[in-house]
């Protein structure tokens, strides 16, 4: 069966439950003790959330751009092929809270990935990436355009 959850739910892990609950009063909220809110998901350990991107070229380069807030730069790995980006790492809690002391849960916590397949050839070994204010921004160069070589053919 197919998962009907949108792509951001499926980056979350929220649900539309989970933003009829966030639309509603306070007051109107039926929270009971040790529950959370109506039903809304909350991801495990084993499950891996996926990033979202946007990739652009410039006449030099792929940009592949990513918002990742809360990410360490040594909490992360980019590796680069001929043609494919993929991004992993892992966003960590800065504090334990016990289960019964949320009221809203929809920040993704935990490892994530993401990879891109690229719509050119590029030179993966001049890749650049950095992180700047929660953005992490990957710049690739182009592979220079094909060149044709004619080869002429001898006889014996």
């Amino acid at each position: 069966m197919a998962d009907r959850r949108s792509f951001f739910e499926r980056l979350t892990g929220t649900s539309r439950v989970a933003e009829e609950v966030a639309e509603t009063p306070p007051a109107e909220i039926p929270v009971h003790e040790g529950e959370q809110p109506a039903s809304v998901p909350i991801p495990t350990e084993e499950q891996e959330g996926q990033l979202t991107v946007d990739v652009y070229q410039t006449p030099e380069s792929i940009v592949v751009k990513s918002t990742i807030a809360g990410v360490r730069p040594e909490d992360l790995d980019v590796s680069i092929t001929s043609d494919m980006v993929t991004i992993r790492g892992t966003r960590r809690h800065d504090e334990e809270v016990r289960e019964e002391d949320y009221f809203y849960r929809e920040c993704y916590w935990g490892s994530f990935s993401r990879s891109i397949i690229l719509p050119v050839d590029i030179m993966a070994e001049k890749a650049d990436a950095s992180l700047k204010d929660g953005i992490l921004t990957i710049r690739i160069p182009k592979a220079e355009a094909l060149v044709t070589k004619r080869v002429k053919v001898r006889g014996f």
